[in-house]
């Protein structure tokens, strides 16, 4: 054994093709999880791409200090296929402890601010302005923009909008706010294949949510709730996207149907059978020596 814990890491190496470095993702987004463990509040620090869970460590707390350790397992993880994997791009809702754990972890990332979450703050505020449908419609406007210049100018024109027809204060205040976050928006025109927002790793952590709510959160150590959210990961990773059969004409080779998240990404499986191709993948922890 390589190590004590299995890496939920979802790119492995296939016995005819050597590393799989090719599908190593160059663009991430990430979140934590706010969930509790017992009567304390923890967070689960996520890291997704392409509809896989790439690293789900829970934290003590959202400090830089634990929030850099928590990430640091899916780094390593991650390291252990490619020990100079270098992604290009993360999207994080904005929070600065997140910033720091990543540019610590990987010092030429890029840090893109979610957009959504900067459009969330300011329709919260304005739901019962008159002039609701028409702040979110600018807001929304300024996101579609096709380039940095484009969208430069359009977020000065909705400040300066928003300062002509505005209160002080509240709505005017958000608009604001996210006319100085401008430029970690305008890094996704850098990066077009990275996330603009973190749809994707809400969409995801939608799911954790539903499991953790079932189970009424985590009741034991912060060890077992470590052990049980990376075991809830790499089955959700594994676990086959339905039980349709699929056609499997063009190609006599079974191990080669993509039936879940994690063969999508790595772009081979070791068995059509999930639980098989699991099993395998996880030999070892995860790990190769």
């Amino acid at each position: 054994m390589v190590s004590g814990r299995t890496s939920i890491w979802p790119i492995k190496y296939c016995w005819h093709n050597n590393k799989k470095k090719d599908h190593l993702p160059d663009n991430l987004a990430a979140d934590e999880k706010h969930t509790r463990l017992r009567k304390n509040k923890v967070y689960v620090a996520t890291t997704v791409s392409k509809n896989c869970f790439l690293g789900a460590e829970v934290c003590e707390d959202a400090g830089e200090k634990a929030l850099t350790h928590g990430y640091s397992i899916f780094s390593t993880e991650a390291k252990n296929v490619d020990k100079y994997y270098k992604p290009k791009s993360i999207n994080i809702d904005g929070w600065d402890a997140t910033k720091k754990a990543f540019s610590t972890l990987f010092t030429s990332i890029t840090v893109i601010y979610c957009f959504l979450h900067g459009f969330i703050k300011i329709r919260d505020r304005c739901r019962k302005s008159k002039l609701f449908h028409k702040i979110c419609g600018r807001v929304w406007h300024v996101y579609w923009a096709q380039n940095k210049i484009t969208f430069s100018q359009r977020m000065r024109r909705l400040k300066e909008w928003g300062a002509k027809h505005l209160p002080t204060g509240g709505t005017l205040t958000k608009i604001i706010s996210l006319h100085e976050k401008s430029l970690f928006y305008q890094r996704a025109y850098d990066h077009p294949q990275g996330y603009r927002t973190s749809n994707m790793v809400d969409r995801l952590m939608r799911w954790l949510d539903r499991s953790l709510f079932t189970k009424q959160y985590f009741h034991g150590t912060l060890k077992s709730a470590k052990q049980s959210v990376r075991a809830w990961a790499l089955l959700r990773n594994y676990y086959p996207y339905c039980l349709r059969k699929e056609s499997n004409e063009n190609n006599k080779d079974s191990r080669n149907k993509l039936n879940c998240a994690a063969s999508q990404l790595n772009g081979f499986a070791y068995s059509s059978n999930w639980l098989n191709n699991l099993i395998i993948a996880s030999s070892m922890n995860g790990y190769r020596k």
